[in-house]
């Protein structure tokens, strides 16, 4: 049983020692631990240090690409290297690096795919009112959009299970945290949470540079990845929303046509609610071919899995640049 612990970095030579320190050397259930740094970027040597600290793996992406490409480079360099676990993290030391034991218990034992670790966003001191609020919202549109139960669904720290991490797929620019949810909920893969400790901040957060970007960027990452897996559900919300007015408008025209024999003054009604209900028909024919293709991202997606499951594993430590 080989762990794979991953960690993106960008700037982080300050904090990764720190870090690297809390990780563990040995578990209960795993034959071996491998570390990956995923340097996306950096320019204070972040990969020197993963160096000297005896990182397994480095890879070293040559521009800044953001965290959901730092954490995709991740997944596949593990995934090549024949992980069967994979934990990620972050490098700012904010996740208790003695937790990853029971992170990683649910899947050692069979009950989990993918465990998300719960910060228990109410006992976070450092959280103000707004955050909280906004983070508790946002994981209550996860879990709807999911069909899973994760109370805290933007927690970076989580563990995937080998089949899990073949079946992931990051398309996002920005975060991977909301998609991989529910991209999960989708695949039916068993979706779990655990309680973790988390350190106060070490600086500040360089993903959320303001609440008000990161809730549009987050919201447009949500709906996205709901659409590709539910186009058809939600096409037909879109089409019921043009249908219903439509039809009350012609409903409207017609018993005033029935009641009131002569009477022009309703024909706006028709028109208006005929392109109503020819509207919702378009939307309706859309959500159909969405579908289609869903499918065949679905089948593509098999594919995929296929190819990676039973690709060769790769030669054993890598320095590489993307």
């Amino acid at each position: 049983m080989k762990l794979f612990i991953q960690i993106p970095c960008f700037n982080e030579a300050a904090t990764l020692a720190e870090t690297w320190s809390h990780l563990p050397k040995a578990m209960a259930g795993v034959d071996e631990i491998r570390t990956v740094v995923v340097d996306d970027g950096s320019t204070d040597g972040t990969a020197e240090v993963a160096h000297r600290l005896g990182a397994t793996y480095v890879v070293r992406l040559t521009t800044h690409k953001g965290l959901a490409e730092a954490f995709r480079e991740g997944i596949e360099t593990c995934l090549r290297h024949g992980a069967d676990v994979i934990v990620n993290t972050d490098a700012d030391n904010q996740y208790y690096g003695e937790d990853i034991a029971a992170l990683v218990r649910p899947i050692l034992d069979g009950s989990a795919d993918v465990v998300i670790g719960d910060r228990q966003i109410d006992r976070q001191p450092h959280f103000g009112r707004v955050k909280r609020r906004l983070q508790k919202t946002g994981s209550w549109m996860v879990r709807n959009l999911s069909g899973t139960d994760v109370p805290d669904a933007v927690s970076g720290f989580r563990a995937y299970s080998r089949t899990a991490a073949l079946r992931t797929n990051v398309f996002s620019s920005y975060t991977y945290t909301q998609e991989t949810v529910i991209q999960a909920g989708r695949r039916n893969l068993k979706v779990v949470s655990v309680p973790v400790r988390t350190n106060p901040p070490a600086r500040t957060s360089r993903l959320v540079t303001s609440l008000s970007n990161y809730v549009i960027r987050s919201a447009a990452t949500m709906l996205r990845t709901y659409v590709v897996y539910a186009p058809l559900r939600v096409f037909s919300v879109i089409a019921a929303l043009c249908f219903v007015p439509g039809g009350l408008l012609i409903a409207r025209f017609l018993y005033y046509y029935v009641t009131t024999p002569g009477q022009t003054g309703y024909v706006q009604s028709l028109i208006i609610g005929v392109g109503l209900v020819i509207i919702a028909a378009f939307v309706l024919l859309f959500g159909v071919l969405a579908d289609l293709v869903r499918v065949n991202r679905m089948l593509l997606e098999d594919v995929l899995y296929t190819l990676r499951r039973d690709a060769p594993p790769a030669e054993p430590p890598e320095d590489r640049r993307q």
